[in-house]
């Protein structure tokens, strides 16, 4: 352990925590590492990569994180590679060959991967040693990144007979590390917490309107001019404004939000890292997992969305060890737009009995097969959280995921039909033979019938998507598939549909609610009278941090008195029909019914669900008219004026 860790990544020892992590995972035990940013968790499953017989699989949620550790793994010569959305098919089978043929370590993936077909009947065939999970927190509803995808993780390590987990993270709470520790079956002497408090990072909140920040960041940022720093924004638009806003004062900033072209992305952040650009200006897309040991600051322009949001961020500064500065801009102003962020991803009770509909339809069939998009359009739920309530729904016992696949296989040959069928003899001749045959051929592309392969000649869809991948491999055909299809057992015969959508719902609104109690919080912690560092840490459970730091705004004996957004116009004096004439019209066109309380005030609060995009609702009069006001008030004046 000690000869790798010098040899390959040229340390002479271990940082805190790592040895003990190691030690677990090589005595072939799960464990989770909790470690602030930037304190090393990734060499602990690189390490371990190493010195374990077969392939490590990381699942990790981001993909400028993948590429980032890549780079580190590549620049080390460890074997590593990556299946992402962004690679070409042909990119993916060749990952697949080498991982098949033992030439990997590590292989890096999304979560979302493991619904796919053809890498399930991959991993089926590739012996795995770990399975690690990055940004391990995203298990646990009570975390603030809460994947639902997430939460099958422990099955599929059944599953694929992984015999071990690693679970890294940097921002748990003690309720997240228990839920983690329950769902992996880790032992509570295998769960390494090093502490969250870092001494070198000043923490200043800094009091300021709305109308004076960008004056402030430009002074801020001009008397640091040269210094690695980051600037975080909510809103894309933002991201580009105050970029701008900045290179007119003479501060060179480049906007980096998830709205830009994947190569200007990747772009932007490559000068970023190699010090060619010194600022970014970004929404939370920008420094999942950037190791960048120099970012000398990290200013909050805008609210974060949490602490723990908070604490993810101005962790990316300072990883070398040296004072770094972290700075809070903090108003009230656009505390609305965090929390109408919550507001939209809590479903209308309606969609929710929508998709209960679907499945109670689906009972007679034994299973129920359905594509996420046209799912979320029609019950008019956004997809992150159809995929909770779709995760709820199995937790709940009334299905069980069997598979997803793609509904349509299409392939155009490489080489002449004749000289493929030529390599076969014997039955696979015949099988290949059929696969040519029922497919439906157009000028360039056939379509494969899996229906009629499985009718005539009993041809079992499995064998035929394993057959056309063989062929991609040895490069006869080109493959595609599209239509993503997720198929679930039923596992009951009957439920009351009724009660158990008003459960759902009561579900979603209490998430709802815990959502908003965080981001106050998070307003308690910047105008807390007690030492900031401390305070944080003590969110996170740390008990070891001094209870005066002596580098954050309280300490410097500036307690903040966080400003009040500028006075709005009471909604009484607000005109219900000229503000919701328009929407109500088109709903009635559109739907043939009048649009319910709660949609109104997503509308007027300008919260984007599938059902706007398809009556292009932004350009409806009214649309974000109301933005600035609390969601509750705006819901109380629709509620006493609407007829919904």
């Amino acid at each position: 352990m000690y000869n790798t860790l010098e040899q390959v990544f040229g340390f002479t020892q271990f940082r805190a925590g790592q040895e003990a992590v190691v030690s677990a995972v090589l005595a072939g035990r799960s464990a989770a590492a909790i470690f602030p940013t930037g304190s090393g968790k990734s060499l602990c499953y690189q390490l371990s990569a190493l010195m374990l017989p077969h392939l490590t699989l990381v699942v990790s949620p981001l993909l400028a994180l993948m590429q980032d550790q890549l780079a580190f793994l590549q620049r080390h010569g460890i074997a590593a590679a990556s299946i992402d959305s962004a690679q070409s098919r042909e990119e993916a089978s060749a990952v697949m060959a080498k991982a098949k043929a033992g030439e990997l370590k590590i292989l890096m993936i999304s979560v979302e991967r493991l619904k796919n077909e053809r890498f399930r009947n991959f991993l089926q065939q590739v012996p795995i040693s770990l399975l690690v999970v990055d940004e391990a927190h995203c298990i646990s509803e009570w975390g603030h990144n809460f994947r639902p995808d997430y939460l099958k993780l422990p099955d599929y390590q059944r599953q694929f007979n992984i015999p071990q987990a690693l679970l890294l993270t940097a921002t748990a709470t003690p309720n997240v590390i228990a839920d983690m520790q329950t769902k992996f079956a880790i032992d509570e002497a295998d769960v390494i917490t090093t502490g969250f408090y870092r001494a070198n990072l000043n923490l200043w909140v800094e009091p300021v309107t709305g109308a004076a920040k960008r004056a402030r960041l430009v002074q801020w940022m001009g008397e640091r001019r040269g210094q690695p720093s980051i600037v975080y924004v909510t809103l894309q638009k933002t991201a580009e404004q105050i970029a701008e806003h900045l290179s007119q004062h003479g501060i060179s900033a480049n906007a980096y939000h998830a709205g830009m072209p994947h190569d200007q992305r990747e772009n932007i952040q490559r000068q970023f890292m190699e010090g060619r650009l010194n600022c970014i200006v970004a929404t939370i897309a920008f420094g999942m997992g950037i190791d960048k040991s120099d970012i000398r600051n990290v200013v909050h322009f805008d609210l974060p969305k949490s602490i723990e949001n908070y604490s993810q961020e101005i962790g990316r500064a300072g990883r070398d060890g040296q004072p770094s500065d972290c700075l809070v801009l903090a108003n009230r102003d656009s505390l609305n737009v965090l929390e109408n962020f919550v507001y939209g991803d809590t479903p209308e009770l309606q969609g929710i009995r929508y998709v209960l509909d679907e499945l109670s339809a689906a009972i007679p069939e034994g299973q129920w097969e359905f594509m996420l998009l046209p799912l979320s359009d029609k019950s008019n739920i956004r997809q992150l959280p159809l995929k909770t309530l779709l995760v709820q729904l199995e937790l709940r016992g009334l299905i069980a995921p069997r598979y997803a696949y793609f509904a349509e296989y299409r392939f155009k040959f490489l080489i002449e039909p004749e000289a493929l069928l030529a390599r076969f003899e014997g039955e696979r001749q015949q099988f290949v033979s059929a696969i040519i045959q029922t497919s439906t051929r157009a000028r360039t592309w056939a379509t494969v019938n899996f229906d009629t392969l499985y009718n005539q000649h009993q041809a079992d869809r499995n064998r035929v998507v394993k057959a056309l991948d063989y062929f991609q491999e040895k490069g006869w055909i080109e493959l595609e598939s599209k239509q993503m299809t997720e198929v679930y057992s039923l596992l009951v015969s009957q439920f009351d549909a009724e009660a158990l959508s008003l459960e759902l719902h009561q579900y979603f609104t209490a998430h709802e609610r815990g959502e908003i109690v965080r981001i106050h919080a998070m307003l308690a912690l910047f105008s807390s009278e007690t030492c900031l560092s401390y305070r944080l840490a003590q969110y996170f459970g740390d008990e070891q941090a001094p209870q005066q730091c002596g580098h954050c705004s309280v300490c410097a004996g500036q307690v903040a008195q966080l400003p009040e957004p500028p006075p709005l116009t009471p909604l009484v004096d607000k005109n219900f029909e000229s503000l919701c004439g328009a929407f109500i019209h088109r709903h009635q066109e559109y739907t043939a019914s009048y649009p319910p309380a709660e949609r109104l005030t997503r509308f007027l609060c300008g919260i984007s669900v599938p059902m706007f995009t398809k009556m292009k609702a932004r350009a409806i009069a009214g649309f974000a008219s109301l933005e600035n006001y609390p969601y509750a008030d705006v819901r109380r004046w629709v509620e006493q004026h609407s007829r919904g």
